[in-house]
């Protein structure tokens, strides 16, 4: 049965009851199953981080992407996760500006890609379409030189891409950093006819995994755009909500990416200098005599190093030379006393 005869059928069954004498109570709409995010603030912009190796066959990358709550804006990071089913790949999200708003268009799973606002997110998302992989007869294809695939029996293909993006040793660096489409400062891609017609097609919504790695974003104090100003510590985990993972991966710049040597909690680059000991001055050089100074020695007869040995050896020598002491004078003899014979010639 159609819906406009389930209709037909639902008005006739009504006007019977009504005709018995029993009241049929209204039935309620079905809510939307996608709530809308609606916030006058735009939301930073996107971090840089290396993406974590393929955990196992069959996981499809989903990049880290910033979303709203009741606390401001917080990141929630990149992750691998199992599709629902075979052939499906991931839209992801983005902000839109929309009537002097920005709003959250949620991402799904479907056959094809649609718009994601042209945001270069990374990790094969370039912008438009997924570059990172593709389905081959139920088997998906990863782009090693895009996916940072480590795992032994997967299938690989190697297909630089480069659109305002850098990829090196698996790293992508995002060249535009922009997290929003339209408005002041966003990006002005359009969709085109393809992806309009993805996004208006059957698709699925984020599995539970998807949902609960959201949630646990949501909880984590150091994931909030007002705590790690746009540099999260946990920007991509290799599998959902595996948050403390030793594969989960740091933003460039933040105090997860900073692991000190002396065990000590992490910490910006600029508050370990600030706390490092300020260095020694540098001695000074020994002082060079002029070449046209009195006692002074050409410096190809004499070199600075063998003058200044033989300065410091003379003034220990002169340091250690123990005073001269001046003679003390001899005292003068004391006169004799005369005799008697003397003293008789002078009488005489």
């Amino acid at each position: 049965m159609t819906y406009s005869g389930f209709v037909r059928w639902l008005a006739g069954a009504a006007l019977a009851v009504s005709m018995t004498g029993c009241v049929v109570q209204a039935v309620a709409p079905v809510p939307e199953p996608v709530a809308v995010v609606r916030v006058t603030v735009a939301p930073p912009p996107l971090p840089v981080y290396e993406q974590p190796p393929l955990p196992a066959d069959g996981y499809l990358w989903v990049p880290g992407y910033w979303h709203y709550g009741p606390a401001g804006y917080f990141w929630v990071p990149g992750t691998w996760v199992e599709p629902p089913r075979v052939g499906v790949l991931w839209t992801p999200g983005y902000w839109g500006f929309v009537g002097g708003s920005y709003v959250f268009h949620e991402g799904y799973w479907g056959p094809h890609i649609g718009f994601y606002g042209g945001i270069n997110y990374g990790g094969g998302y370039v912008g438009v379409g997924f570059a990172g992989g593709h389905w081959v007869n139920n088997q998906f294809q990863y782009n090693a030189a895009v996916a940072n695939v480590s795992v032994t029996n997967v299938h690989v293909y190697r297909e630089t891409v480069v659109n305002n993006t850098t990829i090196v040793n698996n790293t992508t660096i995002n060249n535009t950093h922009v997290s929003f489409a339209g408005g002041p400062g966003g990006t002005t891609a359009m969709p085109t006819p393809a992806e309009t017609a993805a996004a208006q097609a059957p698709h699925v919504p984020p599995t539970p995994m998807q949902v609960q790695h959201l949630n646990d974003a949501r909880a984590n104090p150091a994931l909030a755009a007002a705590q790690n100003h746009g540099h999260p510590p946990i920007a991509a985990t290799p599998r959902p909500s595996a948050f403390t993972s030793p594969q989960a991966t740091a933003a460039h710049g933040s105090p997860g990416a900073m692991q000190p040597a002396s065990g000590a909690p992490p910490a910006r680059e600029e508050q370990m200098r600030a706390a490092r000991p300020p260095a020694a001055p540098a001695a000074a050089p020994p002082a060079v005599q002029p070449a046209g100074a009195p006692g002074a020695q050409p410096a190809a007869q004499k070199p600075a190093g063998q003058a200044q040995a033989k300065a410091q050896a003379k003034a220990q020598a002169k340091a250690q030379q123990q005073p001269k002491q001046k003679p003390k004078p001899k005292p003068k003899p004391k006169p004799q006393p005369k005799d008697e014979k003397d003293k008789e010639s002078e009488r005489r």
